[in-house]
């Protein structure tokens, strides 16, 4: 073999590329994901109208930064994870809960490339509504449901299980679903998965192409003008960190079509056809014409300025809006930080200016939480140690670290259910689950009581010391719903929301 011009081996930095490539390839492997284990690893209950999640243990994995190579690792998490102090890191890298490749290392161990990190984290979701998730068409190729409002469609930030993907996995044996487009947590209504990946490609295909005609039904501020009203103006993305966008001459172009529906004296029933499919098209286009979504807190918004960004006109720069959103609103609540892996990677609940006020989802204290207090619950003294092999920690190794019974973990794993003699759990010659739209329950069909058994405590875990209050009704949903999809031979259609009929009025209780 030749010497190549630096000295080294001709070849020798191909052979180390893939040698890396192939490191990397097998450390992914072993990173959590929608397994068996993962659905079973902790389980819902209904409090208040809301669905919540036992606390579990979760390990959160990130590979080395290029800016961390040659960095300890306590300097690293000390620099650029600062919700907790660098004592909590280096307690978490001695007792050997935060890893480097899933081995236990120094706190002077300094990063290499393609080191993956892991922590395991005693891991609190966000409550979401407890309303079942109609299901609207199901066959061999495609699931179709309404998804309401406050549910996630897939793993983000604080909501795992908490999730669409989850929650038809765990109820409804729809599993291995791939996602073919996305609404944002708080919109309600259509959501296409596909169950093959050769049918997930063509209805990707179909909306890339501009096959699909997209409705939706909104209701904005004010009195929406009677004729037909089309926008098409350009949209910028100002942040994809936190997901805000905002019309823009720089923009990508946009067509969105307006007609209105209905008016009761204060607000406007709307239908929105988008063309395009720019993030946030229909309520930036809205805030630009001067009619944002009623309960819209993002475009429904003075911190756009006096005139909440109608017209396009937002009288700062792009910096100082971030800077001021990310003061004013929770990220956790509705920015798009719930989708950042990397920001929500180790990250402790950090606090922030509206924490004192009780217009976030969690964020203050209630005396009214039904929920038992910390010292009710089992206490865990440390999380388990990983499992080098699988990269996560099973159930069954969670039994024996935590010294509970085998009851305790996946108690409220859901069997396959049956109604009208047809069981979910059914499984067709080509492998795929058979559901229908037939075979869904109620909540009350399932005992999804409060457990006090189920519940765990960690004496490490900031979220264990901290008891937040329910969110209300308002906080739970946006008045934006995906009303209808039509393709090449296919349409779905659900029903109008309630907030959509002609006489309806704003609750003046959230209660």
């Amino acid at each position: 073999m030749r010497l190549g011009a630096g000295g080294g081996r001709e070849g020798e930095g191909v052979v180390g590329v893939t040698s890396a490539k192939l490191e990397t390839k097998a450390l992914k492997a072993k990173r959590p994901g929608f397994s068996e284990e993962r659905y079973n690893e902790t389980s819902y209950y209904i409090e208040n109208g809301l669905r919540k999640v036992y606390p579990y243990y979760f390990t959160f994995t990130t590979f080395t930064k290029g800016r961390w190579v040659g960095e300890k690792i306590l300097d690293v998490f000390a620099k650029e994870f600062r919700a907790h102090p660098a004592e909590e890191y280096e307690r978490c890298i001695k007792s050997g809960t935060l890893t480097v490749n899933y081995e236990k290392v120094d706190v002077d161990y300094r990063l290499k490339h393609n080191d993956l990190l892991a922590n395991i984290v005693h891991r609190h979701e966000v409550p979401v509504t407890s309303e079942q998730i109609p299901i609207v068409h199901v066959d061999e190729d495609l699931v179709v449901v309404d998804k309401p409002a406050s549910i996630p469609v897939h793993p983000c930030g604080r909501y795992r299980h908490n999730t669409v993907v989850f929650i038809l996995a765990k109820e409804y044996n729809l599993k291995n679903l791939r996602t073919i487009h996305r609404l944002d947590r708080l919109t309600s209504g259509l959501l296409l998965f596909g169950r093959t990946p050769k049918k997930a490609r063509e209805m990707e295909q179909q909306i890339r192409t501009r096959q699909v005609t997209k409705e939706y039904v909104c209701r904005v501020e004010g009195e929406f003008p009677r004729e037909h009203i089309e926008c098409n103006e350009p949209i910028e993305v100002v942040s994809y960190k936190i997901g805000v966008c905002k019309v823009s001459p720089t923009g990508k172009d946009c067509r969105t079509e307006f007609t209105r529906l209905s008016y009761n004296g204060k607000t406007s029933v709307v239908l929105c056809r988008p063309h395009t499919g720019r993030m946030h098209q229909i309520r930036v286009h809205l805030q630009y014409l001067g009619y944002p979504i009623v309960n819209d807190p993002l475009y429904n918004h003075t911190v756009f300025g006096p005139n909440k960004g109608k017209g396009g006109i937002v009288a700062k720069t792009d910096e100082q809006l971030i800077q001021d959103l990310i003061k004013i609103h929770n990220a956790e609540n509705w920015l798009g930080m719930d989708g950042d892996a990397e920001y929500s990677m180790f990250k402790g609940r950090e606090k922030t200016d509206n924490d004192e006020e009780g217009g976030s989802q969690r964020n203050t204290p209630s005396p009214k939480e039904k929920s038992p207090s910390a010292a009710d619950a089992p206490r865990v003294t440390s999380p388990p140690a990983l499992i080098a092999q699988s990269g996560y920690a099973s159930p069954k190794a969670l039994t024996s670290s935590l010294d509970i019974q085998p009851s305790m973990v996946g108690a409220e794993a859901v069997p396959p259910k049956t109604i009208n003699g047809c069981s979910s759990g059914l499984v067709g010659s080509d492998g795929l689950g058979v559901v229908s739209a037939g075979t869904q329950t109620s909540e009350g069909s399932r005992d999804y009581g409060y457990q006090p058994r189920l519940m765990t405590v960690d004496e490490h875990c900031y979220e264990c010391k901290v008891r937040y209050r329910d969110p209300k009704p308002r906080d739970l949903v946006m008045y934006l719903h995906a009303l209808k999809y039509m393709g090449p031979g296919w349409q779905y259609e659900t029903k109008l929301p309630e907030w959509a009929s002609e006489d309806w009025k704003e609750p003046e209780d959230d209660h």
